[in-house]
């Protein structure tokens, strides 16, 4: 055997080599296949298989018979929701904790909860959050808290429906559990509002001026009040020309009062977004004026998260 024919030889054992190499690793590696990506399948490589036709992504947690469930059920139907407080015609008094487990209800650990008076008038809507891992095909069990006011015993709806990104008609559920609201004991409080008609130009940026705000009857009247003043003014109030300069989103932690003083610690919302001086005074004034409503409550200091020093600076 020549030279030049072993030379070719070996190069053809070291070519086969090489595309024998490569195809064991392109099939062990699965570079050659269907990847998930953004909820749908996509071609990786030249894959020898069809595109998946199982869902992907999100859509992989919707159970295949979701198609039968876009309509509103009896609690008791609906094969992936199952409610343990309340059952169907039990009281249901403010406030209210709403316990159950639910399967693909869930988008980012929760799902909406309403509850209808005997007008079919939503009188709460709150989120059902989940207390687990929302991302499986098991049961995670999900708690709701409501509040609201009813001025008589009277019969009410509660919903509980599926959380749906999509937005698509077909993938709605819900359920209806009808209760027996029982009527709310109510009280009075004030909460403090910005004016644009009674101080123009916020020409004293610390003037608030109170309105009223009826709330179920609580121990915890001074949260109960800040929570209220940072839903804002109504529609109606606003047309009068009040407005709040706190976040919308703001949480109040807690609210102690001691030795006639008020200690208000909220959530770092609080201070967001939020600059210049005229508006940092009209916020402590608004949370000043709705606690010192109240007889007991000579001072407050407000705080967040536990500090009082460089908290609400212009």
């Amino acid at each position: 055997m020549t030279t030049q024919k072993l030379i070719l030889i070996i190069l053809a054992v070291i070519i086969l080599t090489a595309g024998a190499t490569i195809a064991i690793i392109r099939f062990t590696t699965g570079e050659d296949t269907w990847l998930c990506q953004n909820d749908q399948w996509i071609k990786h490589g030249n894959p020898s298989s069809p595109m998946p036709t199982s869902p992907c992504g999100f859509d992989a947690y919707q159970p295949s018979e979701n198609s039968n469930l876009n309509q509103t059920l009896p609690a008791s139907e609906n094969p992936n929701v199952k409610a343990d407080f309340p059952k169907p015609n039990d009281e249901l008094a403010s406030p209210a904790q709403i316990t159950g487990s639910a399967r693909y209800w869930y988008f980012e650990a929760s799902f909406p909860v309403k509850l209808l008076d005997e007008n079919g008038k939503e009188i709460a809507a709150v989120p059902a959050q989940a207390q687990g891992d929302w991302m499986t095909d098991q049961f995670v069990p999900f708690k709701a808290d409501l509040e609201f006011i009813v001025d008589k015993d009277q019969n009410g709806t509660l919903i509980l429906m599926n959380d749906n990104p999509s937005g698509l008609p077909e993938n709605e559920q819900k359920i209806e559990i009808p209760v027996k609201l029982k009527a709310t004991e109510t009280l009075v409080v004030k909460v403090f509002f910005g004016n644009e008609k009674k101080n123009p130009g916020a020409m004293d940026c610390s003037l608030v001026y109170p309105v009223e705000r009826k709330i179920a009857k609580t121990q915890t009247i001074a949260l109960a009040s800040l929570n209220e003043l940072i839903k804002g003014p109504t529609e109606e109030e606003k047309n009068q020309g009040y407005y709040s300069n706190i976040n919308t989103w703001t949480t109040v932690n807690k609210v102690t009062i001691k030795d006639s003083a008020a200690y208000a610690d909220f959530a770092n919302s609080l201070e967001d977004q939020v600059g210049g001086s005229c508006r940092v005074a009209a916020i402590a004034s608004q949370i000043r004026e709705t606690l010192k409503q109240f007889p007991t409550v000579k001072n407050v200091v407000i705080s967040i998260n536990g500090r009082t020093e460089d908290i609400l600076q212009p």
